[in-house]
């Protein structure tokens, strides 16, 4: 398996930079999502001193391991779930709602506010007259990043709801419910995922 990239520093700068912000995502999604077939059929021999997550890096050949493969013991997909699958899937809501924050909020350092504030300018003392020039009336000022970090946040988090989804669908199929307690059934990812964060918080605070 893969390794998914590490949870990058959270500055505006980095959200900002809408490549960095992209091939975050993108390699992300493709260590665990893209793989996921692969990364279960791993699991159908796991090391012996139980689940590490580096041990799916071998993945198998054969007829036992087709593309969809057969049933994975359902302790080991909770192991997988709760160690590689769900902290991948937070590191990437973490960006985004961290991103998601940083383009709602008051942006002073913009460069293109020049820019703006002269467009906005020379849009003020345009003679606006539709009779002679039905396009007189046009007016496309250039955008502030915080809209088009906006823009790009709503696109990926769409798409993440479809990776997530087709992910959750292939571990619910491959997945042994009888095998050890994975419990996987007809559950949602969010709810899945809701009570994976908070078993996390409880660990965290506990005693």
């Amino acid at each position: 398996m893969s390794q998914p990239p590490a949870q990058p520093a959270l500055t505006p700068q980095f959200c900002f930079s809408s490549l960095a912000l992209r091939e975050f995502l993108r390699l992300s999604r493709s260590a665990i999502d893209d793989s996921i077939t692969q990364n279960l059929n791993a699991l159908v021999t796991p090391s012996a001193s139980g689940f590490d997550p580096a041990s799916t890096h071998q993945r198998g050949t054969g007829a036992a391991f087709s593309s969809r493969g057969g049933r994975v013991d359902g302790a080991r997909c909770a192991a997988f779930k709760d160690k590689v699958l769900f902290p991948t899937w937070q590191a990437r809501s973490d960006v985004l709602h961290y991103c998601a924050a940083v383009a709602t909020s008051p942006d002073p350092d913009d460069p293109s506010a020049a820019l703006r504030e002269a467009e906005a300018e020379r849009d003020r003392e345009r003679v606006i007259d539709e009779r002679l020039d039905p396009y007189s009336a046009r007016f496309f000022p250039t955008e502030a990043r915080t809209e088009r970090l906006a823009a790009l946040l709503r696109m990926e988090k769409g798409v993440e709801n479809i990776v997530r989804a087709r992910t959750w669908a292939v571990v619910r199929e491959r997945c042994d419910p009888a095998g050890g307690g994975f419990g996987g059934g007809e559950e949602a990812w969010e709810a899945a995922l809701g009570k994976w964060r908070a078993q996390r918080h409880g660990q965290q605070n506990g005693p």
